[in-house]
């Protein structure tokens, strides 16, 4: 039997996780096309987005507030995580066979798993901020200050780190039917303690900053549509700033945990064939809504930064003058050139 040609058969790499071996895995499709195309968009679109958000925040906002510190941290770990992504591409659209070791496999699966509570915990500590400054402006009015911005985001990245390294030890690879398997969490063994972590992450990790933001931000739209002036812009600014945070939380965020969890107990306690499908395919359809916040965020900075969008105009403008002096130093040197020769 021809091993290459049975890799390019449907049924050769069905069930590649092997927790359900007597159920066909029809959500392959979703795997090799949606994935792929999902990533890639993410990536399309997130990586020169925070690559142009991190050089407004460093060269262009000045100076620094709260709030912009908060953000160029998100910035910084949204754009560690989209350069993993051409790794998953090619992987999902190899028909998951992974060619770049363990160690990659293992970075790559931690990588998300960082930006996504890390990203997670900026935002809540950027809505407790906006909560304080907000709905208790004098009382809290020293939490403006900077170095509470770099005390919150020094904490977010030791949290989140001390939070996530257990995905170290509990992602797993394996090898099968001639292709590197580079499994994710909900696919690896050792299926009670992830269990016990996954239960532990998202209740302490997701589901109370989901309660922190949620009640954050119902408080300030409470505020800004009782006070004077309810449509003044600034006013509405912050309400647009309430929303999108909000979408983020529970369009992106939401759905990946309470399907992650769904699929780990599925495998512990296997149910019939078609539950597991359901859930399985809707597992994949939100593990790229959670990293879509990596765009999501781009709205944040635009709408966060009053300056953010002039400052972005300025960056192009000054990057655009550049080239353009650079053209015309190069047309009078070729015109220097020729009249030399002539």
């Amino acid at each position: 039997m021809n091993t290459s040609e049975d890799l390019t058969q449907p049924a050769a790499w069905q069930n590649t996780e092997g927790d359900f071996p007597s159920c066909p895995d029809v959500e392959a499709f979703l795997k090799t096309l949606y994935l792929p195309i999902m990533y890639g968009i993410i990536f399309l679109v997130g990586f020169p987005g925070n690559v142009i958000a991190i050089c407004v925040y460093s060269f262009k906002m000045r100076p620094w507030k709260s709030s912009t510190i908060i953000m160029l941290n998100l910035a910084l770990t949204d754009l560690l995580y989209l350069t993993s992504l051409p790794f998953l591409i090619h992987y999902y659209a190899s028909r998951e066979h992974w060619i770049f070791g363990e160690f990659m496999c293992k970075f790559v699966r931690f990588g998300f798993h960082f930006n996504l509570y890390s990203s997670i915990l900026f935002l809540t500590c950027f809505s407790i901020f906006r909560y304080l400054v907000i709905v208790h402006p004098m009382k809290f009015f020293h939490v403006q200050k900077k170095r509470w911005a770099v005390v919150a985001c020094s904490a977010v990245w030791v949290i989140s780190l001390a939070a996530v390294s257990p995905v170290n030890f509990l992602i797993s690879s394996k090898v099968e039917q001639n292709r590197f398997l580079c499994l994710d969490l909900t696919s690896s063994e050792n299926l009670g303690t992830i269990r016990w972590y996954n239960w532990l992450l998202t209740g302490l990790a997701f589901f109370l900053p989901l309660l922190t933001v949620t009640l954050c931000y119902a408080l300030i739209i409470n505020t800004l549509a009782t006070g004077p002036h309810t449509q003044a812009c600034y006013k509405q600014k912050a309400r647009r700033l309430a929303v999108i945070l909000l979408v983020v939380f529970y369009v992106c965020f939401l759905p990946f945990h309470v399907f992650r969890a769904a699929r780990i107990d599925l495998r512990l306690c296997p149910a019939n064939c078609h539950i597991e499908k359901q859930i399985h395919s809707a597992y994949i359809i939100s593990r790229p809504l959670a990293a879509l916040n990596t765009c999501g965020n781009l709205l944040l900075y635009v709408v966060t930064g009053g300056n953010f969008q002039q400052a972005v105009l300025s960056l192009l403008r000054c990057k655009w003058s550049r080239y353009v002096q650079q053209a015309g130093s190069n047309s009078d040197v070729n015109k220097l050139g020729i009249t030399l020769k002539l």
